[in-house]
Formats: structure tokens, sequence, C-alpha cells
């Protein structure tokens, strides 16, 4: 598990083939082979393409999970969200469009912020 530390902030693309926990702050598109975890207190400023997401902190940009998406109580995503299954806990927040289906499918090629 890779782990961006709380008080950290990475600019760019980050890849991993693994799990990735954010507890600083992710300004770019993150790109994992299994799971993105955005701890409480953790920011992600940027597109999120993996297998797996659990929001405890704050998106800003769009989630394309291949199987799972949850929100948890008091976080936040201010972006789409395409995947197969969804759950958003009460208290927690969505402000985009929610497209359920296979996410390799509807994700845009170039930038998810099209309308």
């Amino acid at each position: 598990m890779s782990i961006i530390a709380p008080g950290a902030r990475i600019t760019g693309e980050l890849v991993t083939d693994g799990v990735v926990k954010i507890e600083g702050i992710v300004a770019g598109t993150i790109r994992a082979q299994r799971e993105v975890l955005v701890a409480k207190g953790g920011r992600v400023e940027g597109d999120i393409h993996t297998r797996d997401v659990v929001v405890g902190g704050e998106v800003d940009g769009s989630i394309f999970a291949d199987e799972r998406v949850e929100v948890q109580q008091g976080s936040t995503v201010k972006g789409d969200i395409a995947t197969k299954k969804l759950v958003i806990q009460e208290g927690g927040e969505v402000n985009g469009q929610v497209r359920m289906g296979d996410p390799k499918a509807i994700a845009p090629t170039a930038t998810s912020k099209a309308s």
C-alpha cells in the first residue's frame, strides 16, 4: 500500500499497481490497479481511475471505478462517478452525474469535465 501522508502534497499523475491511501493532497490524476482510499482529511484534485474507491475526505474530480465506489459520511465528491456499484452513506455528498455500468465504456477519452 502506498500512503500519501497528512501534510504531503503530490502534483502530477500518480500510478500504482496496488492500493493507494490519500491522507494528504494529490493534485492530478490517480491510476491504481486495485483501490484508492481517500481518508478523512485527504483531498484529491483530479480524476481517479481504479477498481474500488472509498471516499472519506474530498474529491474534486471524476471517479471511474471498475467495481465499487463508497462515499462515506461527511465526505464530498465534486465530479461525476462511473461505476457498477455505488454506496453513499447518510451525510455523504455527491455533486455531479452518476452513471452506472461499465466505467470503461463510458469514460471520456480526454477530460471528464465535458458536459
